[in-house]
C-alpha cells in the first residue's frame, strides 16, 4: 500500500509501522483519537454542568 511502510525484525517478523502523514494524516488522527476513547472508557465519569462550574470558576480566579 503506497505511503506504509513495515519495520520488519530479523525474524522477518513485523514490529513497527511508518505511515506518510501526508497522505493518511486525517486516517491516523480519527484512528488515534479512537484508541484515545477506548483506554478511557472505564474512568470515572463527572457530569457536565459539574466541570462546566468548575472551569468558570477557575476562570474567575486567572484573572
Amino acid at each position: 500500500m503506497r505511503g506504509i511502510n513495515y519495520m520488519i525484525d530479523e525474524n522477518g517478523d513485523r514490529t513497527a509501522i511508518v505511515i506518510d502523514l501526508k497522505t493518511y494524516g486525517e486516517e491516523i488522527e480519527d484512528f488515534l483519537d479512537g484508541l484515545e476513547a477506548e483506554s478511557r472508557k472505564n474512568e470515572p465519569k463527572e457530569e457536565f454542568n459539574l466541570v462546566f462550574e468548575r472551569v468558570l470558576q477557575a476562570k474567575t480566579t486567572d484573572g
